[in-house]
């Protein structure tokens, strides 16, 4: 019974709130394709502005988001794929639930020291935090890692909304769980789309930092 409720629980802060910070984080990023730098710093800037920021994040992500990743951890490792035997949708759904989780959560840990630890320890400002992520994007090897990473969180997040919809009883029977299932993958791919064409956009030269600039200036001239 205790499995049972941690598990539900699990499924619930998955959907309320991660989602929607998952949601607001896609968003964000998203107005670096729409504004440039001008719309994402701004959008930064509103989201930093906002009253009591610390706490909220503190109570409604990192906190649910150190839950939801560990115990999706644990989950993961009492996992027993069985692609192998029963290659069917739905297995291979349940496992691709538990790579991607895991990717996930290994590229949120390391995207947060990116960011928001730096932030924290003073190394970089909130008006350099596109530099970072151009940084990041234009070096092959992490904007692969990125690539994967977002995709894979975009399939967490919209497979894992379809598993929500079914183990909390909200689509019941095969019609309503086939249709919510199209939804869902539906909306993995625009949310992908979306990631994806966020991080070319924070290729452009307009995030480079100063700092950037002078090494590349340098590395030209040597």
């Amino acid at each position: 019974m205790k499995g049972f409720y941690s598990r539900k629980l699990h499924s619930l802060l998955g959907v309320i709130p991660l989602s929607l910070f998952f949601a607001e984080h896609l968003v964000t990023n998203f107005t670096a394709v729409e504004g440039g730098k001008e719309a994402f710093y701004g959008a930064v800037a509103f989201l930093n502005g906002l009253p009591l920021v610390i706490v909220i994040e503190a109570l409604l992500i990192w906190l649910p988001l150190f839950y939801h990743g560990v115990y999706g951890l644990y989950i993961a490792y009492q996992a027993k794929p069985n692609v192998g035997r029963f290659g069917n949708e739905r297995n291979w759904r349940y496992t691709l639930q538990r790579v991607s989780g895991i990717i996930t959560f290994v590229f949120v840990i390391w995207h947060v020291w990116e960011t928001r630890v730096q932030i924290a320890l003073g190394n970089v400002s909130h008006e350099e935090i596109g530099g970072v992520i151009h940084d990041a994007v234009t070096n092959p090897i992490t904007f692969a890692i990125y690539m994967i990473s977002v995709v894979a969180a975009s399939y967490h997040f919209a497979n894992g909304l379809w598993s929500f919809l079914v183990s909390w009883g909200i689509t019941v029977g095969p019609r309503a769980q086939r249709v919510s299932s199209y939804v869902c993958m539906s909306l993995f791919a625009i949310v992908s789309i979306m990631f994806i064409a966020s991080l070319f956009a924070f290729r452009s030269i307009d995030f480079q930092t100063a700092t950037s600039m002078i090494d590349a200036v340098k590395t030209v001239l040597i």
